[in-house]
């Protein structure tokens, strides 16, 4: 108890402690130091101590830190360096608050101390479901240790070139010998590859007969019973080997590690029978003694049970120089049977009922001593698996067709389960300027939204090449290095100095700090080389069928970038294939075109049509003979026109919209005559006034004529309206003729059809249709039209105010401005 308050004491203290130096920190932050070292050289002095010291400090504290929660940081030589690699100090930051936090918990005993599992415990997480948060160490999953292939007896050599050739010095239970086997033969991108050596005996070898029996499963041993056999000797594996070989069916899985080597690196082998376990330790230095597991592995009488092999072979191959004869692939049997999952997760829920942690995949394998839960993991993922094996095949034996000597389901599982086993491993190299290989930048750009120029094409290259040539030296893999992400940044953004580029690299990316000299100069060379030389789509365009739709649809702000679209168009539609795209087209008398490089298309289009457009759509006739002439087929006459039936309804809207006509001629008339009445008017007067200036200039006794002019204008304006009257006139006798006439021919129509007499449909004639893109105004559109807004009329509160005077000409003399 007495503990516990002197705790609490601690804690208190050290947090105000805390909350002052923040609360200092902040307001030195908030005052200008650059003006403070610019008037007072002394303050300056004193900062750059203090800097000193708190980046000396950050150093240990961060060393400590790392060295504690398993990660690193490199070292903070200025103040830049802690922006730079902010995002991984924090990262060391959390995980170190996170163990004093559980620390903190277990000291006051609000949480238990964990303890090392015992079998016990192993045996009650059977039943147990794993929390999907439950996330791995970071300890386990990027262990800081010593390469154990700097110890193998027999080297990897990650630039040799040329094929690879199988590491067998002996080949058991072999049909053709190891000298005939290991024969060359050029593959579909002209290298030179050994062919598999096991071929022909997993071609043609049968499986064993008790493989398409039906047999009754057999349960698996308790887990928390018994225990696996740590393998780490050449004496052990001889040992398992002869218990192996006693066996109809063993169960294989191997935990693998890619990250701190450039091919990859066999981390760790499981087997189980249906009595015991074994876990190999694959990284001891005569690892290459191994090959002495083809007894077992190779035999054809022996089923090698595992789950998703298809890696697991190539692993096997290029390691240990194991090859699988008579293999069984639970994936495939999943599949086959229609599984909802297919995963070994999903088996082993299914049909063991057993959870497991799938966390420990990421997990760093090499680590040795290996810890208790992964031990216990990698050995419950073959622990298991025979007796899966005994239910798939029950079950295909079961969905196969009955009569049949070997069950049609069970054999296609066989069959695919070959097709693994055939897998080979070749060296990873490639092509530097193609980007083609295991390894290249052909694909990874090909699926890549961004399309680079020369310039940056050019780093692109250089940096890959750089990146690959270091990590075969080093051996380590690529993206230990440099991530695909910082690659594509450095080529998009070409950084100008080696500031700029360590900006760019990932906080994880400790290793390039020594080597950030030489990147930057392969950086300049390759963009000094690149200005001339091709862009990225230059690679692409000699095999434009491969191309993302993507790429052409991009977006390219240099108009000097975009790619000739036209030779980009692929041979055949992409979505159609070479299917018609319509019945329709499938005519004899259809005009065939063919688009430059597009798909060939019938189009229903006369003759003289596409002759007219040739030249423009740029269209090329077949090369094919022109084909007999074959028998038009029979023109069907399809009616153009269609019968419009008057009914009452539509009667009355007619003679009502006749009258709005009516009425709008009318309007439109006394709209167009009233200004033309009055500028006559006005001209005439003008003229008349003008003739009177001139002649009471020569005489005075003409004054009286104005009586008469007057006269005159009221008897041009009686002439007008007489004029109107009788257009007016005229226009509604023209209109009662076309009624009536109507009205005839309907009282016509009625009567015959009264009589019995057939009545045929009158077409509608579109020739003599009223226009609706130009319809006749209404009285209302031309009452509408003739109102003009006044902004002067209304004088009231709710009303526009009139708009002030403005007077252009200002009085001479000085502005207000300017005046004393």
């Amino acid at each position: 108890m007495d503990g516990s308050l002197d705790f609490k004491t601690f804690r208190e203290s050290l947090q105000a402690a805390l909350v002052a130096t923040t609360r200092t920190a902040n307001s030195i932050a908030s005052e200008d130091l650059q003006f403070q070292r610019t008037v007072n050289p002394s303050v300056g002095s004193q900062l750059d101590n203090s800097s000193g010291r708190l980046l000396s400090l950050a150093n240990g504290l961060l060393k400590s830190s790392a060295n504690l929660t398993g990660q690193k940081v490199s070292a903070l030589e200025d103040a830049d360096d802690v922006d730079i690699q902010w995002r991984n100090i924090v990262d060391v930051i959390d995980s170190l608050l996170e163990k004093a936090d559980t620390c903190l918990d277990e000291y006051t005993g609000l949480i238990k101390r964990k303890d090392a599992p015992t079998a016990a415990d192993q045996g009650r997480a059977q039943k147990r479901v794993k929390s999907s948060n439950d996330r791995l160490d970071w300890s386990l999953k990027r262990a800081n240790i010593l390469k154990p292939q700097n110890n193998f007896e027999r080297k990897v050599d990650n630039f040799a070139t040329g094929p690879w050739k199988p590491l067998l010095s002996s080949k058991p239970h072999a049909k053709v010998s190891l000298e005939d086997s290991l024969t060359t033969f050029v593959d579909e991108y002209d290298n030179t590859q050994y062919k598999h050596p096991y071929e022909t005996e997993i071609k043609t070898t049968p499986y064993p007969d008790h493989v398409y029996e039906k047999r009754e499963p057999k349960e698996y041993l308790p887990i928390d019973q018994t225990s696996a056999i740590w393998v780490d000797t050449y004496e052990g594996v001889l040992e398992m080997l002869e218990e192996l070989k006693q066996a109809k069916e063993i169960a294989l899985d191997l935990e693998h590690h890619d990250f701190r080597t450039y091919t990859g690196l066999l981390s760790l082998m499981q087997i189980s029978t249906r009595e015991k376990d074994w876990v190999i330790d694959t990284l001891q230095p005569w690892r290459h003694k191994l090959e002495v597991l083809n007894e077992v592995f190779a035999d054809p009488k022996i089923v090698k049970v595992l789950h998703g092999a298809f890696m697991d072979a190539i692993w096997l191959q290029r390691d240990l120089g194991l090859y699988l004869v008579g293999l069984f692939d639970t994936y495939h049997a999943c599949a086959v049977l229609g599984y909802p999952g297919r995963s070994l997760g999903y088996l082993l829920s299914k049909f063991a009922d057993f959870e497991a942690d799938k966390k420990y995949q990421l997990a760093d394998w090499r680590i040795r001593p290996l810890p208790e839960e992964m031990f216990y993991y990698a050995r419950s993922d073959t622990h298991y698996l025979l007796y899966i094996y005994d239910m798939l095949v029950n079950e295909l034996i079961e969905r196969s067709k009955p009569g049949n000597h070997k069950p049609d389901q069970l054999e296609l599982v066989l069959e695919r389960s070959r097709d693994v086993a055939l897998q080979r491993y070749e060296n990873p190299s490639y092509n530097v300027e193609t980007g083609q290989g295991p390894r290249g930048w052909y694909n990874v750009l090909l699926k890549s939204p961004t399309l680079y120029n020369s310039e940056q094409f050019a780093v692109y290259k250089a940096v890959h090449k750089w990146r690959d040539d270091l990590a075969r030296r080093e051996d380590e893999s690529p993206f230990f290095f440099m991530t695909q992400q910082v690659l594509a940044d450095i080529a998009r953004i070409l950084p100008t100095d080696k500031k700029a580029l360590w900006s760019i690299l990932d906080s994880n990316a400790k290793g390039l700090k020594p080597h950030l000299d030489n990147l930057f100069d392969v950086i300049q060379k390759a963009k000094e080389e690149g200005v001339n030389g091709p862009k990225m789509m230059d690679i692409f365009k000699s095999d434009s069928s491969t191309i993302a739709p993507a790429k052409i649809a991009a977006v390219i702000s240099d108009d000097s970038d975009i790619p000739d679209v036209k030779e980009l168009k692929a041979d055949r539609s992409q979505f159609w294939g070479g299917v018609t795209l319509s019945s329709v087209w499938d005519g004899t008398a259809a005009k065939t075109a063919k688009l430059d490089g597009m798909l060939e298309i019938n189009l229903p289009y006369p003759a003289d049509f596409m002759d007219g457009t040739a030249t423009e759509m740029e269209v090329d006739q077949p090369e094919e003979p022109t084909p007999a002439p074959q028998p038009e087929p029979e023109q069907v006459v399809v009616a153009q026109e269609f019968t419009l039936r008057a009914g009452g309804k539509r009667k009355r809207e007619e003679e009502s919209e006749e009258e709005e006509e009516e009425e709008a001629s009318d309007a439109e008339m006394d709209d167009t005559s009233a200004p033309q009445t009055e500028t006559d008017a006005q001209q005439t007067g003008g003229d008349n006034s003008d003739s009177d200036d001139s002649e009471s200039e020569e005489t005075s006794d003409k004054s009286s004529s104005k009586e008469s002019k007057k006269a005159a204008k009221k008897a041009a304006k009686e002439k007008k309206k007489q004029e109107k009257e009788a257009l007016r006139a005229q226009r509604r006798a023209e209109k009662a003729a076309k009624k009536e006439a109507k009205k005839k021919a309907q009282e016509e129509a009625a009567k015959a059809k009264e009589g019995g007499e057939e009545q045929e449909d009158k077409p509608f004639d579109y020739s003599q249709a009223a226009s609706v893109l130009r319809a006749r105004k209404t009285q209302e559109d031309v009452k509408k039209a003739s109102k003009r807004f006044n902004p002067y009329g209304n004088k009231g509160d709710d009303g526009p105010k009139a708009a002030r005077a403005h007077y252009s000409a200002k009085a001479a003399g000085r502005t207000a401005t300017f005046k004393k």
